[in-house]
C-alpha cells in the first residue's frame, strides 16, 4: 500500500467518530435562535451598545458631541464588549455516565456530549475560544477547533466508576462548565470549584440524569451493581430503599447548588428524557450571566 493510501485510510479513521457528533451537534444548536453572542459590557468593540452622562473622568475624544448637541449634557457613545473569552469545558467520562435504564434513552454520555458540543458550536460561531479540560486542548477558536472536540467527545470513557472534575487548562478569570451525574464522591466538586474560584473562574454545573435515576422505580428483589461492576448491592425490598434514596438525591442536587451559589456558579440538572434544547437554552444563558 502506498503512503498516500496509508495517509488516507488513517485520515478517513480519525474522520469516522466525527460527522456524527459534530451533524448532530450542528443540528441541536441551529435549533436555538440565539442571535448575535455580545457581551452587553461596556469594552472595546466595534458596535454600538449605549449613550451615558459624561463624567468627571471621561476623555473628551470618548464624548458624542452629536449626542450631547441635543441636551444641556454631555454624553459618551459606549460600545459593546466584543474582546472574546475564553470556555473550558469538563465532560465526565466515567463508567456512570454510560447509564441508559431503556433503549429508547441515550447514554447520559451521549447527552452530555452532544450538549457540550452543541455549546461549543454556539460559542465559537459567536467569536469565542473553547477547549476541554485535562485533554490537553486548549481553548481556541475556528472550525478546525470543533472538529478537535468532536474528535475528543466522540472518544471512549475513562476506567473510574465515577469522575472527578478536571482544572488543569483553566485560565484565571475565564469561564467553565462541568458536566456530569455528580452521584460519585461530592468532595472533589468541591474542590474543583473551589480551586476555580480562587483562580476568578466562574461557569456552570449541568448535573446529567437518566430518569430512573431521579425516580428510582424499583421494587422486591433487585440487584444493583455500577456500570464498572466494583460495586454491588442486593436487596429483597428495593421499595423500602426509595424514600431514603430521593431524600439522598434532594440533598446531592441542594448541596450542588449552594457550592454553586457560594462560588459563583449555576447550577441545573437535565434529564435525558427531556428536550435537549432547553438544556442548550440554559447553558448558553448560563454563560452570559456568569460574565
Amino acid at each position: 500500500m502506498s503512503e498516500a493510501a496509508q495517509l488516507r485510510g488513517r485520515a478517513e479513521a480519525l474522520a469516522a467518530p466525527l460527522p456524527p457528533l459534530l451533524a448532530a451537534a450542528e443540528h441541536l444548536a441551529a435549533t436555538v435562535l440565539l442571535g448575535s453572542h455580545g457581551r452587553r459590557r461596556a469594552g472595546v468593540g466595534d458596535e454600538f451598545w449605549q449613550y451615558r452622562p459624561a463624567h468627571g473622568g471621561d476623555e473628551a475624544r470618548f464624548i458624542d458631541w452629536r449626542r450631547s448637541g441635543r441636551s444641556d449634557a454631555h454624553y459618551v457613545r459606549e460600545r459593546e464588549w466584543q474582546a472574546a473569552q475564553s470556555i473550558v469545558i469538563w465532560v465526565d467520562r466515567s463508567q456512570s455516565m454510560r447509564f441508559a435504564s431503556t433503549g429508547r434513552l441515550p447514554a447520559k454520555a451521549d447527552r452530555a456530549a452532544m450538549l457540550a458540543m452543541a455549546l461549543s458550536v454556539l460559542l465559537i460561531r459567536g467569536g469565542e475560544r473553547v477547549g476541554l479540560s485535562g485533554t490537553g486542548l486548549p481553548p481556541r477558536s475556528g472550525e478546525v477547533q470543533l472538529m478537535r472536540l468532536a474528535a475528543t467527545l466522540s472518544e471512549a470513557g475513562e476506567g473510574d466508576d465515577y469522575g472527578a472534575p478536571e482544572v488543569r487548562g483553566m485560565l484565571p478569570q475565564s469561564r467553565a462548565l462541568y458536566v456530569s451525574d455528580f452521584l460519585g464522591d461530592p468532595a472533589p466538586v468541591e474542590a474543583a470549584l473551589t480551586r476555580a474560584a480562587d483562580r476568578g473562574v466562574k461557569g456552570a454545573l449541568l448535573q446529567v440524569l437518566d430518569p430512573q435515576e431521579e425516580a428510582f422505580p424499583f421494587d422486591g428483589r433487585t440487584i444493583f451493581e455500577s456500570i464498572g461492576g466494583t460495586i454491588r448491592h442486593e436487596t429483597l425490598k428495593a421499595g423500602d430503599l426509595r424514600n431514603r434514596y430521593i431524600e439522598r438525591l434532594k440533598e446531592r442536587k441542594a448541596r450542588l447548588s449552594m457550592l454553586a451559589r457560594t462560588t459563583g456558579w449555576q447550577f441545573h440538572t437535565h434529564h435525558t428524557d427531556d428536550a435537549p434544547s432547553s438544556a442548550l437554552l440554559w447553558l448558553y444563558g448560563a454563560m452570559e450571566r456568569v460574565h
